[in-house]
């Protein structure tokens, strides 16, 4: 079977040959460990991307069978993007830097993980108005350069990227200005979620016209932290479960039945608005300190929800005795169908080569029910 034949079948639940062996990307400080441990070149670093052709070829050589996030990508994001501007520099060597979204963050030398919001452009109507609503509406310069990421030659599942319906939102708000606009103008918040709603929509309806049937569908949210949901439930129900139906609908529409949502943190609130929107794969699964797993959803919920995930990313850093004790306890996991597992976040620098190679041979040659 073909990497493609044998995610759709997996997920599908229909008979395979083996497991598919998937991924979710690689940090650039492993990528740049691995170079200087002569495993791949420094062009070959400065040139990856999801889904290209460089992580085509490093998947290979990691024994894997594709990335999960390779989409054919409509751009949803703010057009134009604010201009990355440094604000202030302190004594220290940190700046404050506006970022892409108009979100002014601390930048502190050195470190890789995400910025602290110091302030953020998007507070009033007045804020939406002049900086944002333009920046948010559909053209069809949104399309240029679509292309299917799957290179000739290959057969790989490729997706549809449907955007953000709100995790952009609170990016652009904050976590505090998404709670406080709820309450102090919940109409500019409906129109904020229409606008970008609405984008999306015609973002996708737009692509299906122009390219061939993608594989499955997929959306970016990470509204979640280690507790639950950074966005009030009854908020996500009535305001953004309608316009993943309107999305969803489009979709099957056109044949598309997977389909997936990227949210880190404690989604375990989220899933049954997903599963009723008709979001069906959960994605990446993390793990973490709450132990997330596709178990209890699906016992909860049915043959219904789907996952790819759930793979204790630190293991890479172990030894092989930790990778053999994480596929054991996937293995029940496994066995339920409809469910492949995947590192459930990017590979860490931590990460060992050989241990990497080891997981993914584990993978390939474990027995399936």
């Amino acid at each position: 079977m073909t990497p493609r034949e044998r995610t759709l079948a997996c997920l599908n639940e229909k008979p395979v040959d083996r497991l598919p062996a998937v991924h979710f990307g690689f940090w650039r400080e492993t990528l740049h460990k691995w170079a200087d441990e002569g495993h791949l070149s420094r062009e070959e670093v400065e040139a990856y991307q999801d889904g290209n052709r460089i992580d085509a070829a490093l998947s290979e050589r990691l024994g894997f069978d594709h990335c999960w996030t390779c989409t054919i990508s409509p751009n949803t994001d703010l057009d134009p993007f604010f201009d990355e501007e440094t604000e202030k520099e302190l004594p220290d060597g940190s700046r404050h830097v506006r970022n892409p979204e108009g979100v002014v963050e601390l930048d502190v030398p050195g470190t890789t993980s995400i910025r602290s919001a110091i302030r953020h452009t998007l507070v009033d109507r007045e804020s939406w108005d002049y900086h944002y609503k333009w920046r948010l509406q559909w053209n069809p310069g949104r399309l240029a350069g679509l292309a299917n990421p799957r290179p000739s030659g290959e057969d790989r599942p490729v997706g549809l990227w449907c955007g953000s319906l709100i995790g952009k939102i609170r990016n652009m708000l904050g976590v505090e200005g998404l709670a406080y606009m709820g309450e102090d103008d919940p109409e500019l918040l409906d129109e904020i979620v229409g606008t970008v709603g609405a984008l999306c929509l015609r973002s996708v309806e737009e692509t299906l016209r122009r390219v061939d049937t993608p594989d499955f569908a997929h959306f970016w949210e990470d509204i979640c932290y280690n507790h639950g949901p950074l966005v009030n439930p009854r908020f996500f129900a009535g305001k953004i479960v309608p316009w993943y139906r309107r999305i969803s609908g489009v979709l099957n529409d056109h044949g598309i039945g997977l389909v997936s949502v990227d949210c880190d943190g404690c989604i375990d609130t989220l899933v049954p608005h997903w599963l009723d929107a008709g979001v069906n794969i959960m994605f990446p699964i993390e793990v973490g300190t709450w132990k997330a797993s596709i178990g209890p959803w699906r016992n909860q919920y049915g043959k219904a929800l789907k996952g790819v995930g759930g793979v204790r990313k630190s293991v890479f850093a172990g030894d092989k005795a930790a990778v053999d004790e994480e596929i054991e306890r996937l293995r029940p996991l496994i066995d339920l169908g409809g469910y492949i597992p995947c590192p459930d976040h990017r590979i860490p620098p931590e990460a060992k080569w050989d241990l990497v190679c080891y997981y993914t041979k584990r993978l390939r040659t474990l027995p399936l029910q």
